[in-house]
């Protein structure tokens, strides 16, 4: 463990690690809240923080004088990337791919088809973990934008792919 934050002896002390500009005491510490702040979050924020608290002259207890909290800080998806695999002509088979580089818990893929002939796709046609989508038998009502949605807790981006057959 690297120690971030103290106070002791009456004197708040930030410790010289990336969070120091980012960190601090939420409240005086008189309050008796020493709940922690920390601005501008970043993903390898991420991880497990420990509070430890010892008073002066007071027996010590380890199992009550420690707070354990894990800290996992999100990443929206970064804008995905959409590719056409294959050969866009009559009766042919493709794979739409959508793919982003960023994102924290992984993103999920949805394609769709837009206006004016919109349409969703489901497994097996389509791999939401893996971002395909898997087009088969092509006929030329079958071409259109089609629409990658990148998506996890943290927010989405899209991308598109005109497919002429």
């Amino acid at each position: 463990p690297v120690q971030i934050l103290s106070y002791l002896g009456g004197v708040v002390k930030v410790e010289e690690t990336d969070l120091k500009p980012r960190v601090g005491f939420l409240y005086s510490i008189d309050t008796h809240n020493i709940s922690v702040f920390i601005n501008a979050t970043r993903e390898q924020d991420s991880g497990q923080y420990m509070c430890t608290v010892n008073v002066v002259d007071d027996t010590i207890r380890l199992d009550k004088n420690v707070g354990i909290i894990n800290l996992t800080v999100l990443v929206p998806p970064a804008a995905p990337t959409c590719q056409l695999h294959g050969n866009a002509v009559v009766g042919a088979n493709v794979t739409l791919s959508c793919s982003s580089k960023k994102g924290k818990p992984s993103p999920m893929y949805q394609w769709q088809r837009e206006a004016p002939t919109l349409q969703v796709f489901f497994p097996p046609a389509q791999d939401r973990a893996r971002g395909t989508l898997k087009l088969t038998n092509l006929s030329l009502e079958m071409s259109g934008v089609y629409v990658c949605r990148a998506e996890n807790q943290a927010g989405y981006k899209n991308c598109s792919i005109v497919l002429e057959v």
